[in-house]
């Protein structure tokens, strides 16, 4: 049986079960007592059963009521935990967000912006998925990502770059390099040298902006090996593999059995959040927000 019972029925008969009075009940209520009156007989009408027994002198509850009571207590909490759920998500205060990120944002960007949104907004679940530049582009414009961590530049039709993090390049060195103790370098001292780089086909506006810092200072690299990871480009540095150049942070997170030696000049390696142009929700305006505020990072 389908029973249509209105929350502010239950309201009502919890008044006059808690008070045993309607004069009582209704005064709580700033209702008139015919009107409490009528809203408590549709409800017995509705459930076909006595809630109350009265007479002129009392008002008690019936077996029925007395189990309603816990009944109606339950009902009008679920309600109203519904409610505040409700209004939350409105608000982006609750829901879940899919988000991206590259390895060399993961020791030190992601970490810090993630555990200040998790304090901030703690109903919300947040999955996060490693994933290199390229595979999070195509997953944030087929909706398979709400937020992405991208290394710039990038050029992506349908999405939204918005940078949050610079830093300086920086060259890294095997220990042993010739060059590892050399006072005064410069870029143009690598003309010769055998390059690791970040690979094009996972990054390219990243590798193509190294080509073009080569390029600036009067050489073409001599790419001889190209990996999908920042990290593992450091490694083949520190086993001889030829040297690279990357983003300061990385270096330093991994760093050893190498030698880093920084770049003169104003170029930065910038980290963005990337999301699907003109579609973003409120939970995620809540989380750009926030990652961009300049205390975070």
């Amino acid at each position: 049986m389908r029973y249509f019972v209105e929350l502010r029925h239950l309201r009502s008969f919890l008044a006059v079960a808690e008070a045993l009075s309607f004069v009582r009940a209704s005064e709580r209520l700033h209702l008139s007592q015919p009107a409490l009156t009528a809203q408590i007989q549709q409800l017995e009408e509705e459930l076909g059963l006595l809630l109350f027994i009265r007479n002129k002198r009392s008002v008690r509850l019936s077996d029925a009521g007395v189990v309603f009571v816990d009944e109606a207590r339950e009902t009008l909490a679920r309600a109203a935990k519904a409610i505040e759920r409700v209004r939350k998500a409105s608000l982006g205060e609750i829901g879940q967000l899919r988000i991206g990120f590259v390895s060399s944002a993961a020791l030190e960007i992601v970490p810090k912006i993630v555990v200040a949104f998790q304090t901030r907004y703690p109903l919300v679940e947040l999955d996060l998925i490693n994933l290199r530049s390229s595979t999070q582009l195509e997953q944030l414009s087929a909706n398979g990502l709400d937020v992405g961590f991208v290394r710039l530049p990038v050029n992506y039709k349908g999405l939204d770059f918005l940078p949050i993090h610079k830093e300086p390049f920086v060259v890294v060195l095997p220990v042993h390099h010739g060059l590892a103790t050399k006072s005064k370098f410069s870029l143009g001292d690598l003309r010769e040298e055998r390059f690791v780089a970040y690979g094009r086909k996972w990054a390219p506006g990243f590798f193509d902006q190294i080509v073009s810092l080569c390029s600036a200072a009067g050489f073409t690299p001599n790419i001889v090996q190209e990996t999908g990871e920042m990290y593992t480009a450091i490694a083949l540095v520190a086993a001889g593999q030829g040297v690279a150049i990357l983003p300061r942070s990385v270096v330093l997170a991994q760093g050893r059995g190498v030698v880093v030696k920084n770049l003169p000049g104003a170029l930065r390696s910038e980290i963005a959040i990337a999301v699907k142009e003109g579609q973003q929700s409120r939970l995620v305006g809540n989380f750009i927000s926030l990652a961009r505020r300049p205390k975070i990072l």
